[in-house]
């Protein structure tokens, strides 16, 4: 098996970037904080696999945290973003690439009208600012793990890189910024119950991760999420489903073809990012037609982006959707399933306790943990210091995996046989380090 043994190149970007940038990252989790050791600058990638500048070369199931369903570098979306380059990186006007994107993301999910924006945590904050002006209300409602971007109102148990980097409030926060958000436990009915019946004629929307994928994953239990966008409708709230990570992932209309469709109800907001941008800075959010005309300059709600609608950006995830088609998805969910079958064979062999947990193609794996995981609690439960000693044996036998326990894997439709095999070799070395690892090491 090809080794990766040294790491001398980003040993000396990351002690450059740490004089020059806090941590030496641009988003907490790069810096390897919960794993240990010198985050991996990378060079390249080209389909399933990354090459580093060490010229290490590595099996990709980060794929950019998501964005990345066709693999890297596919050559028609490179072709298409080099055409749109040509003409011009951005205008300040409207353009025809946005409005192509538009009606691509109408066409796969429920909403009804969209406004596209740069980033996740621009669209969840602008959706929320549109409901508690659609409603007149202040509250907001959101579930414990669930990660909603950096939004203020929203950090308040908020999933994966709160947990990882073991901050229990985050700093910067006022105390009346969170005073209106409700935290619940998620997949609790009774809950939500109690607290649109204490504040029903207060809150202005609750908002879930369609499935959640930030304290690992952790799917709705069946029917939830129907019962939600009920209970809203019931206390005049709106229902906002955040697909960010699922959108376009999961199905071609993200979590929501998998239980919205065939039930019957739709979300009243939806938020997107990662597949629609192909790779780039791009996000939207969109839903009923009412709503949405609620936004400037058709309403009084007000929400604007210098570079929302970007033609490289849209260009991308405009070809990446049309890529995206049955085929795609089919050989995505086949490398899914196949590679849940090797982590789980694995970790039978070197006999680790562990709770591997699906929504669609999306998985995690809940080390130390002998029944499904359902809500935060449950997560935080885990033997996280497991995953430690499992991703430096992914590492050096050359796949990368999330530097965190709390993280998703994602893989894409370019994951063939080749990059599926230097997987199930890497596993059972490091099943071994995770079944000997001990909460010290």
């Amino acid at each position: 098996m090809e080794r990766v043994t040294s790491h001398p190149a980003s040993q000396g970007l990351f002690d450059r970037a740490r004089q020059v940038s806090p941590g030496g990252v641009n988003s907490p989790v790069r810096a390897f904080r919960a794993v240990g050791g010198t985050p991996i600058f990378m060079r390249s990638g080209s389909g399933a696999w990354l090459t580093d500048v060490d010229g290490n070369r590595y099996v990709d199931l980060v794929g950019s945290w998501g964005p990345m369903l066709l693999g890297h570098a596919h050559p028609e979306v490179l072709a298409a973003v080099a055409e749109a380059v040509g003409r011009g990186t951005s205008f300040g006007t409207p353009s025809e690439p946005e409005v192509l994107l538009a009606e691509e993301i109408v066409g796969r999910t429920p909403v009804e009208s969209v406004r596209l924006v740069s980033s996740g945590t621009e669209a969840t904050m602008s959706a929320i600012r549109l409901a508690r002006g659609f409603t007149g209300r202040d509250k907001i409602v959101k579930f414990a793990g669930c990660y909603h971007g950096h939004v203020d109102a929203l950090l308040a148990e908020a999933g994966s890189g709160v947990v990882t980097l073991g901050l229990p409030e985050t700093p910067g926060v006022p105390a009346h910024v969170t005073a209106d958000t409700i935290v619940l436990p998620y997949n609790d009915r009774a809950a939500v119950e109690a607290a649109f019946e204490q504040y029903g004629d207060q809150i202005a929307c609750l908002i879930t991760e369609a499935a959640a994928g930030n304290m690992g994953v952790v799917p709705p239990e069946p029917g939830f999420n129907r019962f939600l966008a009920e209970t809203c409708r019931k206390h005049g709230a709106l229902f906002i489903s955040d697909e960010v990570m699922t959108g376009f992932r999961v199905t071609r209309s993200g979590h929501w073809g998998l239980d919205g469709e065939p039930e019957g109800w739709r979300p009243d907001l939806l938020t997107f990012g990662k597949v629609m941008g192909g790779g780039f800075p791009a996000a939207a959010f969109g839903g009923r037609r009412d709503v949405m005309e609620q936004l400037a300059p058709v309403g009084p709600v007000y929400q604007a982006g210098t570079l929302s609608g970007n033609p490289i950006a849209t260009t991308a995830g405009l070809t990446t959707l049309r890529l995206a088609d049955t085929e795609a998805y089919a050989r995505l969910d086949d490398a899914s399933a196949q590679l849940q079958r090797l982590v789980a064979e694995a970790l039978d062999a070197a006999g680790v306790t562990y709770a591997l947990q699906s929504a669609g193609n999306m998985f995690s794996v809940f080390w130390g943990v002998d029944k499904p995981v359902t809500d935060f609690a449950g997560a935080q439960a885990q033997e996280a210091w497991r995953y430690r000693p499992f991703f430096h044996a992914m590492l050096d036998a050359g796949v990368y995996l999330p530097p965190s326990a709390y993280e998703c894997w994602f893989v894409s439709a370019a994951h063939d046989s080749e990059a599926l095999s230097r997987i199930a070799e890497a596993l059972p070395a490091a099943a071994r380090a995770a079944a000997q690892a001990t909460p010290e090491n």
